[in-house]
């Protein structure tokens, strides 16, 4: 066969094969995404492929705690969830109360709505409101949200972190916009480069930013605290 170009047909080969082999097919997930999509809200949900990784990640940290900035349908917050022992607990802040009714309905169908809380408002000031009431920590952190407020979102979740917490940032290349040197990168791609330098270089972190193919390619960080 030889080596092929690296172009979207490729890329998006490459994500079906991954799929095929490692994302059994899920009704749940298959009617949330189309609920999703029928309540008119954005298709931004992670891909099948990075949703199974996020779970087996929460498996291996064995997270009792969970924490998620941006619910939208719940399509990740499902994945999350089902990582969960009996007894877990997963928060997830979402801005618009339409998108966490969406998202509530998703949940509840999946049969993991018993496990999730979702909390409405802006996630910067439901976070300082977690820090003041000095809330439990969290074991397992995914941040996939307002991409200019990632900065912000790192240092705050941090207060509400411990030893061998682990936190995911996603959306993180942005198809090479968030690289230095990239033409015209917008405020989005300007916010998640900032996120980037900092998990880098914190000292309280060992990260790691992978590419993940998708239509274009993008990027998920994978972080520990020390």
């Amino acid at each position: 066969m030889g080596m092929q170009p690296v172009n979207e047909a490729l890329l998006e080969q490459i994500e079906r094969y991954i799929e095929k082999l490692f994302v059994p097919r899920d009704e749940a997930l298959e009617q949330n995404l189309k609920d999703t999509e029928a309540a008119g809200l954005p298709a931004i949900a992670v891909s099948p492929d990075q949703g199974r990784m996020m779970y087996i990640l929460a498996k291996m940290a064995g997270a009792k705690r969970i924490l998620e900035i941006g619910t939208l349908g719940g399509y990740s917050t499902t994945l999350l969830a089902r990582a969960l022992p009996a007894g877990g607990k997963l928060v997830t802040l979402e801005l618009k109360a339409e998108n966490a009714a969406v998202a509530r309905k998703n949940l509840d169908r999946a049969g993991v709505g018993h496990f999730v809380e979702i909390r409405v408002g802006r996630a910067g000031d439901t976070l300082d409101k977690m820090i003041a009431a000095h809330e439990e920590p969290f074991d397992f952190i995914f941040i996939d949200a307002d991409k200019t407020g990632y900065v912000g979102y790192l240092n705050q979740v941090l207060q509400l972190s411990h030893s061998g917490t682990v936190i995911i940032g996603d959306n993180l290349i942005r198809h090479g916009d968030a690289i230095p040197g990239s033409v015209n990168p917008d405020e989005m791609a300007l916010g998640v480069r900032a996120f980037n330098e900092l998990i880098a270089t914190h000292p309280r972190l060992e990260s790691i930013l992978l590419p993940i193919l998708k239509d274009k390619i993008d990027g998920m960080s994978i972080s520990r605290v020390k």
